[in-house]
Protein backbone atom coordinates (compact mmCIF):
# COMPACT_ATOMS: atom_id res chain seq x y z
CA UNK A 1 0.00 0.00 0.00
CA UNK A 2 1.65 3.24 -0.81
CA UNK A 3 -0.22 5.43 2.10
CA UNK A 4 -1.48 4.77 5.16
CA UNK A 5 -5.71 4.72 5.74
CA UNK A 6 -7.25 4.58 9.22
CA UNK A 7 -10.30 5.03 10.54
CA UNK A 8 -10.35 4.94 14.54
CA UNK A 9 -14.06 5.45 15.44
CA UNK A 10 -13.68 6.39 19.53
CA UNK A 11 -16.73 6.66 22.01
CA UNK A 12 -15.02 8.72 24.89
CA UNK A 13 -16.68 9.12 27.79
CA UNK A 14 -15.62 11.40 31.15
CA UNK A 15 -16.87 12.44 34.20
CA UNK A 16 -16.94 15.80 36.74
CA UNK A 17 -15.15 14.54 39.67
CA UNK A 18 -17.15 12.74 42.30
CA UNK A 19 -19.89 12.25 39.37
CA UNK A 20 -21.41 16.04 40.81
CA UNK A 21 -24.20 17.36 38.65
CA UNK A 22 -22.94 20.89 38.06
CA UNK A 23 -23.34 21.39 34.37
CA UNK A 24 -26.15 22.93 33.00
CA UNK A 25 -27.52 25.46 31.16
CA UNK A 26 -25.48 28.31 29.83
CA UNK A 27 -22.42 26.93 31.43
CA UNK A 28 -22.81 23.61 29.44
CA UNK A 29 -23.32 25.64 26.44
CA UNK A 30 -20.24 27.80 27.14
CA UNK A 31 -17.92 24.26 27.58
CA UNK A 32 -19.41 23.21 24.51
CA UNK A 33 -18.00 25.50 22.63
CA UNK A 34 -14.89 25.98 23.76
CA UNK A 35 -14.35 21.90 24.06
CA UNK A 36 -15.15 22.12 20.26
CA UNK A 37 -12.32 24.85 19.49
CA UNK A 38 -9.97 23.06 21.90
CA UNK A 39 -10.16 19.84 19.89
CA UNK A 40 -10.50 21.44 16.50
CA UNK A 41 -6.85 23.71 17.80
CA UNK A 42 -5.63 20.13 18.23
CA UNK A 43 -6.34 18.90 15.04
CA UNK A 44 -8.91 15.90 16.40
CA UNK A 45 -12.11 17.84 16.07
CA UNK A 46 -14.80 15.79 17.39
CA UNK A 47 -17.24 14.23 15.23
CA UNK A 48 -19.70 14.38 18.35
CA UNK A 49 -20.03 16.13 21.37
CA UNK A 50 -22.85 15.79 24.08
CA UNK A 51 -22.50 17.59 27.45
CA UNK A 52 -24.73 16.07 30.33
CA UNK A 53 -24.70 17.47 33.96
CA UNK A 54 -22.14 15.22 35.26
CA UNK A 55 -20.29 13.61 32.34
CA UNK A 56 -19.63 14.45 28.57
CA UNK A 57 -19.88 11.71 25.57
CA UNK A 58 -17.72 12.30 22.65
CA UNK A 59 -17.41 10.77 19.34
CA UNK A 60 -13.57 11.12 17.43
CA UNK A 61 -11.97 9.64 14.97
CA UNK A 62 -8.19 9.36 16.08
CA UNK A 63 -5.76 9.34 13.64
CA UNK A 64 -3.10 6.76 13.77
CA UNK A 65 -0.36 9.28 14.87
CA UNK A 66 -2.32 10.67 17.39
CA UNK A 67 -2.35 8.94 21.26
CA UNK A 68 -5.60 8.58 22.97
CA UNK A 69 -3.80 9.49 26.00
CA UNK A 70 -2.54 12.49 25.18
CA UNK A 71 -5.52 13.78 23.38
CA UNK A 72 -7.67 13.38 26.57
CA UNK A 73 -5.32 14.54 29.15
CA UNK A 74 -4.94 18.17 27.17
CA UNK A 75 -8.77 18.40 26.57
CA UNK A 76 -10.02 17.59 29.81
CA UNK A 77 -6.76 19.36 31.65
CA UNK A 78 -6.87 22.38 29.49
CA UNK A 79 -11.18 22.59 30.16
CA UNK A 80 -10.91 21.96 33.70
CA UNK A 81 -8.10 25.20 33.79
CA UNK A 82 -10.54 27.15 31.51
CA UNK A 83 -13.33 26.68 33.17
CA UNK A 84 -12.05 27.88 36.72
CA UNK A 85 -10.24 30.69 34.72
CA UNK A 86 -13.87 31.93 33.67
CA UNK A 87 -15.26 31.42 36.96
CA UNK A 88 -18.25 28.79 35.04
CA UNK A 89 -18.84 27.34 38.42
CA UNK A 90 -18.92 27.57 42.72
CA UNK A 91 -15.43 26.57 44.09
CA UNK A 92 -12.94 24.89 42.01
CA UNK A 93 -13.83 22.63 39.61
CA UNK A 94 -11.75 19.36 37.82
CA UNK A 95 -12.76 16.14 36.16
CA UNK A 96 -12.38 12.39 37.55
CA UNK A 97 -9.61 10.73 36.83
CA UNK A 98 -9.84 8.80 34.40
CA UNK A 99 -12.31 8.47 31.18
CA UNK A 100 -13.70 5.54 29.34
CA UNK A 101 -12.74 5.17 25.55
CA UNK A 102 -14.58 2.49 23.46
CA UNK A 103 -13.49 1.28 19.75
CA UNK A 104 -16.93 1.76 17.26
CA UNK A 105 -16.79 -0.15 14.29
CA UNK A 106 -17.96 1.32 11.08
CA UNK A 107 -21.18 -0.23 11.11
CA UNK A 108 -21.77 0.92 14.71
CA UNK A 109 -20.88 4.62 13.59
CA UNK A 110 -24.36 6.45 12.68
CA UNK A 111 -25.97 4.30 15.76
CA UNK A 112 -23.67 5.79 18.60
CA UNK A 113 -23.54 9.15 17.01
CA UNK A 114 -27.14 9.08 17.39
CA UNK A 115 -26.95 7.57 20.70
CA UNK A 116 -24.75 10.26 21.55
CA UNK A 117 -27.06 12.84 20.27
CA UNK A 118 -29.86 11.85 22.55
CA UNK A 119 -28.49 11.91 25.98
CA UNK A 120 -30.52 14.27 27.74
CA UNK A 121 -33.71 12.00 26.05
CA UNK A 122 -31.87 9.16 27.33
CA UNK A 123 -31.51 9.72 30.74
CA UNK A 124 -34.83 10.81 31.43
CA UNK A 125 -35.41 7.14 31.25
CA UNK A 126 -32.26 5.71 32.67
CA UNK A 127 -29.93 7.54 35.54
CA UNK A 128 -25.89 7.66 34.49
CA UNK A 129 -25.28 5.95 37.45
CA UNK A 130 -27.91 2.62 36.45
CA UNK A 131 -26.18 2.93 32.47
CA UNK A 132 -23.13 3.06 34.21
CA UNK A 133 -23.33 -0.20 36.22
CA UNK A 134 -24.88 -1.88 33.73
CA UNK A 135 -21.50 -0.84 31.33
CA UNK A 136 -19.64 -2.23 33.77
CA UNK A 137 -20.79 -5.66 33.60
CA UNK A 138 -21.80 -5.45 29.94
CA UNK A 139 -17.95 -4.28 29.51
CA UNK A 140 -16.38 -6.74 31.94
CA UNK A 141 -14.62 -3.72 34.22
CA UNK A 142 -15.84 -4.11 37.73
CA UNK A 143 -13.47 -3.73 40.38
CA UNK A 144 -10.60 -1.47 37.33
Amino acid sequence: MKHSHTRIWIHLIWCTKNRERCIFDNTALRIHNHLLQKAKSLNLPFEKLNIQPEHIHALINLPANKKLSKFTQNIKGESSNWINSKNLMKGHFSWQRGYGAFSVSASQYDIVKKYIGKQKEHHRKVSFKEEYQVWQEKYGVIGE
